[in-house]
């Protein structure tokens, strides 16, 4: 199931993917203000190739002002201030469609995960069909087993393999060639296959075995859905977790499995994802200030992106989010910066991070309330 930690991990991809485009899009703009100022050759006209070098070089330096003054003096030169207000609009124009790209996108990959959890069941019922179809079907307990029975018999599956396109009636090749070079070669479920009468246990641990040892183990299974998955390090457990509940589920006397929820309250999920990528984004120069003022005493060349990310992302939820306790927050991102930023990051960022909360308290801007939590509106 979902939690907290895995939605800032998507956010902070997204954000650092955002960044990356922001950084493209000034070279658009760049770009365009070479263009601009290229000699026209239709023109009869003689060009100024001197001139037009002149006017080139003095927008690409007002265009940099710009980006950190939107308030400095025009140039006196109308071609200029033309050349550099157009490069401008192309810039912002480029950062509002990657915003809202992957403002969406990062939710569609959240929703990607039960994509995945459906498909992976879906396997387990194509490889049943399969290993029945076999002419030397020695697979009669795989076939017979209850949790596979009761899969194939759950009608939420079946609409929902159906609605997904995960049930692998396109694939059969692959589930074939699958089922012959890795399942068939498995000497755990060859021995499986071999008892007359399986236990209970023993149904339900050949299935754990083939989800967590084969399909999602080291093999050309596992191999398939990394290259169809790119965040599939983080989503992997995530649906490993999932198809375990699932197999926990299993009723003895109804014969029945309940299909697992990936988000206890999705619609709440959502809105913290986008609400924190948007806030991110949009925090005010005085709290990205924060950042700076409190690194000048570390011994840090340049902060890594990810690491700027980090930051900016903890502030913003101190600041937006008033039902998440303070030091909720600060662990949550000194566990991000372990996982991704370099090996000195978790120390850095605690630091960092410990001494703005204390200076965003003491301003009133971090206003906690609801159970557990002081109200200090």
């Amino acid at each position: 199931m979902l939690n907290r930690r895995t939605l800032r991990i998507k956010i902070m991809q997204s954000l650092f993917a955002f960044e990356q485009c922001k950084a493209a899009n000034y070279q658009l703009s760049l770009d365009q203000i070479e263009e601009h100022f290229q000699p026209d050759l239709n023109s009869m006209e003689i060009q100024d190739k001197e001139r037009l070098k002149a006017q080139r070089k003095s927008s690409r330096l007002l265009l940099e002002k710009k980006f950190t003054n939107a308030n400095v003096e025009e140039s006196t030169d109308k071609e200029v201030n033309t050349a550099v207000k157009d490069s401008l609009a192309l810039y912002h124009k480029h950062v509002k469609k990657d915003f809202n790209f992957f403002s969406k996108n990062m939710v569609t990959d959240v929703e990607k995960i039960n994509d995945l959890y459906f498909s992976i069941l879906g396997l387990l019922l194509a490889f049943a069909e399969t290993a029945a179809g076999d002419k030397k079907s020695g697979y009669r307990n795989f076939i017979e087993n209850p949790w596979i029975i009761s899969l194939k018999e759950n009608q939420v599956l079946k609409g929902g393999l159906l609605k997904r396109q995960a049930d692998w009636q396109n694939r059969q090749n692959k589930v074939r060639e699958w089922f012959r070079d890795v399942i068939k070669a498995d000497d755990t479920f060859k021995n499986y296959n071999l008892q007359k009468v399986p236990s209970r246990e023993d149904q339900k641990s050949i299935l754990k075995h083939l989800i967590r040892k084969v399909i999602l183990g080291k093999s050309i299974i596992q191999d398939y859905f990394e290259e169809e998955d790119i965040r599939w390090a983080e989503d992997k457990e995530i649906v490993k977790s999932l198809v375990d509940k699932t197999l926990k589920s299993f009723d003895g006397e109804t014969g029945s499995v309940e299909l697992q929820k990936l988000s206890l309250d999705w619609e709440d999920d959502r809105e913290f994802m986008v609400k924190l990528f948007a806030s991110t984004i949009g925090l005010d120069a005085t709290h990205k200030d924060l950042i700076s003022k409190n690194t000048k005493n570390w011994e840090v060349d340049r902060l890594p992106l990810t690491d700027r990310i980090i930051l900016e992302m903890a502030i913003a939820e101190l600041l937006g989010f008033p039902n998440i306790p303070v030091k909720v927050s600060i662990n949550e991102y000194i566990e991000l910066a372990k996982l991704y930023s370099t090996p000195k990051s978790r120390q850095f960022i605690n630091g960092i991070l410990d001494v703005i909360a204390k200076e965003l308290q003491n301003l009133g801007a971090v206003k906690k309330s609801g159970r557990g939590l002081i109200d200090n509106k």
